[in-house]
């Protein structure tokens, strides 16, 4: 618990610090294309303070992932923007499709998620394109490090 409460301070502090722009858009909705599959919605609270939802599929399961990200110009270039965060995930298998998941004795997941990325807002045109690694941690199973999410996601901004 002393480590999770470290980490949240830690993101808390980076969050505040980041370096100061505006956002190009205030709310985008998309699909996300990698090793989970599915529909992304990002809404900036405030000027460098995004929450994003993500619906995907895994295993032929369904997950659910919030996350709270912080975003910085990235190389000084106008709408690309480096995006960092943390969050949380829960992961739900029904009776059928349990021998899909590699936890045939669970049906679902829970634990704590971080993601980093980049992302390019385009000024022709509402679209928003973003690259990211969303390493994960379960509480309740044996292989509880997921390191292999990283996708593509393109979002229609306004």
């Amino acid at each position: 618990m002393k480590k999770l409460n470290v980490f949240l301070i830690t993101l808390v502090s980076f969050l505040s610090i980041s370096a100061a722009y505006s956002q190009d858009y205030r709310t985008g909705i998309g699909l996300r294309a990698g090793s989970t599959n599915g529909l992304t919605i990002k809404h900036y609270t405030k000027p460098r303070v995004a929450v994003e939802g993500i619906i995907s599929s895994r295993w032929r399961g369904l997950g659910f992932t919030g996350l709270i990200e912080g975003h910085t110009r990235a190389f000084d270039v106008n709408r690309l923007n480096f995006y960092y965060g943390a969050g949380a995930h829960i992961y739900f298998w029904g009776e059928g499709r349990r021998g899909s998941s590699p936890f045939p004795e669970r049906n679902s997941v829970v634990g704590l998620d971080g993601i980093l990325g980049l992302e390019y807002n385009f000024r022709e045109i509402p679209i928003n394109l973003s690259i990211d690694w969303k390493p994960t941690f379960n509480f309740n199973v044996a292989d509880n490090f997921w390191g292999d999410d990283a996708a593509l996601s393109i979002r229609y901004i306004f």
